[in-house]
């Protein structure tokens, strides 16, 4: 389908740059290959995230051959979360497709994932199943996919892949801050929006360096309970602190109840020597046990109290369509009025 003649762009591509000058010509024309040769209109969008080399005088250089680039350069780094974030305010297309800037991401693939969102889907991921990687990046990152699947039941092979297409509506409701844009899919997926992915081509780094090590994986499982805690308990804190609470407080309600029996047990018959509770740990750690439960529920409550009160902009839920016949219905950012397949916050599909 010819899609040059659209007035807005058909595609938005963001792309974070974090020292990548060297690559940039090349993505660029390879992008511009792709999309002429399907006859996609299109913007890309570069972010400059506090590049040390040249990377913001090739942007502009490619925005003065160029009126589809558009660059966005920050005064210092700030990480590949507030890129994508500054990108994705910038797109204006109804696609908006991101991949790195290092060329390991093949533009080629950008049809695919037209495609597949085209087929129904809000969120299409990159699966890089061969990879060009040395084996200390790999090994971590099939930890990492395991348990991130494992956790929120949306069940990609590689959630760190950087080749990712969306729905431009999907981020009137998905907010992304630190280094949460690796789970923009689950955060997506918890509010009802479709997740799929497809497999992508994956080539070795021409240019510069690896920006990730050691620390990726650490923040990476911090985030994870982040993630967690927010897609599954954010209207509803008390259910996870108060759960917890409650297993302390059992854990130490019993084994106070055995020590104390113990104790009754000994005062009463001549034949047993006397229990002292003080000369066992299990005294000590069944007080410790119910005064975190305490600790816990209490935690718990303010959460509740902190949530009731603050009100969030956000609704808890996400709407797909509304009807046009009857009374009017008040505009919403959160509403989503195209044809995905959304549902309520209450249903979160396993995918």
């Amino acid at each position: 389908m010819d899609l040059m003649d659209s007035k807005s762009p058909k595609i938005s591509i963001v792309v974070p740059v974090y020292n990548e000058a060297e690559s940039l010509d090349l993505l660029h024309a390879r992008i511009v290959e792709v999309v002429s040769s399907h006859k996609i209109t299109y913007e890309i969008v570069f972010v400059d995230d506090g590049s040390a080399d040249d990377s913001w005088s090739k942007i502009e250089a490619l925005h003065r051959a160029d009126a589809a680039v558009h660059g966005i350069r920050f005064r210092r780094n700030f990480g590949k979360a507030a890129a994508l974030a500054a990108g994705f305010d910038q797109a204006t297309g109804e696609f908006v497709i991101t991949m790195d800037a290092d060329l390991q991401d093949d533009p080629q693939e950008i049809p695919n994932l037209i495609d597949k969102l085209n087929a129904g889907f809000d969120v299409v991921s990159g699966w890089k199943k061969v990879r060009h990687d040395p084996w200390h990046k790999t090994m971590p990152s099939k930890v990492f996919n395991f348990l991130v699947s494992w956790t929120t039941g949306v069940p990609l092979h590689d959630h760190n892949c950087g080749l990712k297409a969306y729905r431009r509506e999907i981020f009137d409701e998905v907010q992304l801050y630190g280094e949460m844009h690796r789970f923009v899919p689950v955060l997506a997926a918890a509010r009802g929006w479709k997740v799929g992915e497809i497999i992508v081509q994956h080539h070795p780094r021409k240019f510069g360096y690896s920006k990730y090590g050691a620390k990726r994986f650490i923040k990476g499982l911090l985030d994870l309970i982040t993630v967690y805690f927010l897609t599954g308990f954010r209207q509803r804190p008390q259910h996870l602190l108060g759960s917890f609470g409650l297993v302390c407080l059992s854990v130490g309600a019993i084994g106070l109840l055995i020590l104390m029996s113990l104790w009754f047990i000994t005062r009463q018959s001549t034949a047993l020597d006397d229990f002292h509770l003080h000369q066992h740990a299990t005294f000590y750690l069944s007080i410790c046990s119910l005064l975190l439960g305490f600790q816990m529920v209490a935690l718990g409550i303010l959460a509740e109290l902190i949530t009731a009160i603050s009100r969030p902009a956000q609704h808890p839920f996400s709407i797909r369509q509304r009807t046009t016949t009857g009374q009017p219905n008040p505009p919403s950012k959160a509403d989503h009025t195209s044809t995905s397949d959304i549902s309520s916050h209450c249903t979160h599909d396993t995918l």
